[in-house]
């Protein structure tokens, strides 16, 4: 409980910095918060063996970084564009990448991502090397042509993949009962034979469980599974969005509710867990937060000659 506690305090201290750094104009371009949606990335990637399994996902990425254990600091340096940052300082919020950790992205065409995974998928049963790919596509995402020729592929070649739907319940600023006319995702594989589970995605430790269901289904090699975690976002789509298409008192009647940690937190204190020891874990989280913070400012900017690298890979 613990490490999953900390994993998400981590995720939204650092995006409410993220924020606040935005505002003050130190990260420009794009940037989409993962407010609210903590206990997805931290409950399906605790699942994951990081050795072989892989993640994709789209823009809205950092959280899942975060929840894969990869240094905040160098997160946050590629948010303000340093060359420290983990895509150098040139992919920014919605395109950051690690093959290290095998992340694979961040990824800002709505869907795309989902086809790659796919690839991903295939190359861990091509190289039979036990690896799952976890492909994230939100709600909006979920209506795209190409989810559904990746969704017959993935059932056909029976791949290793788990297709994940974060259904915060916006896409940018249309309600999913709005824009679809089957707005219980987690059925959107039964014509392709693709089982779904419905989860609680504000729910950690149900989170986790139906990680590790979906996981034994693919890693026996039964083919693809389809998750819909049900979630929410506190903040706007993005940083410009003024979220003006639903109430305050919706946002807040979540927060009360149903906020993952706040939800944990009432567990922990529950089974035992005393209220200092959660306050320190807290003042822990900020100060690496800060840190991460201060390392970003402090980092210097890419040379200019830095935009004509990484643009090719040359092959001889």
């Amino acid at each position: 409980m613990e490490r999953f506690y900390r994993e998400m305090l981590l995720i939204r201290r650092f995006e409410e910095k993220a924020g606040q750094l935005y505002g003050l104009g130190l990260i420009g371009g794009f940037c989409h918060l993962y407010i609210g949606q903590e206990a997805v990335a931290v409950g399906l990637q605790s699942a994951l063996d990081p050795e072989r399994d892989s993640v994709i996902t789209g823009y809205r990425d950092h959280g899942h970084m975060l929840a894969y254990g990869i240094d905040p600091k160098v997160i946050m340096a590629e948010l303000t564009g340093r060359a420290a940052g983990i895509s150098r300082g040139k992919g920014g919020s919605m395109h950051m990448f690690s093959v290290e950790h095998k992340f694979y992205g961040g990824h800002g065409i709505v869907g795309a991502q989902v086809a790659l995974g796919n690839g991903l998928a295939f190359a861990h049963k091509y190289r039979d090397d036990g690896g799952v790919c976890m492909a994230y596509f939100g709600d909006g995402a979920a209506n795209q042509g190409q989810v559904y020729e990746s969704f017959n592929m993935a059932e056909l070649w029976k791949l290793p993949i788990i297709f994940v739907i974060e259904n915060n319940q916006y896409a940018m600023g249309t309600s999913v009962n709005r824009s679809s006319a089957e707005d219980q995702l987690y059925r959107r594989g039964e014509s392709f034979r693709i089982p779904g589970i419905q989860v609680n995605g504000m729910d950690v430790m149900e989170v986790r469980g139906a990680a590790q269901t979906a996981l034994d289904w693919v890693r026996a090699g039964k083919g693809p599974v389809l998750l819909e975690l049900k979630t929410y976002r506190y903040r706007g789509h993005s940083m410009s969005d003024p979220a003006k298409y639903r109430s305050r008192e919706e946002v807040q009647a979540v927060r009360e509710k149903s906020d993952p940690i706040e939800g944990l937190k009432a567990e922990m204190l529950a089974a035992g867990v005393s209220e200092d020891s959660l306050k320190a874990i807290d003042q822990e989280i900020r100060k690496i937060v800060a840190e991460s913070a201060d390392f970003a400012e402090s980092a210097p900017e890419p040379d200019a000659a830095d935009l004509y690298t990484d643009v090719l890979v040359e092959q001889y």
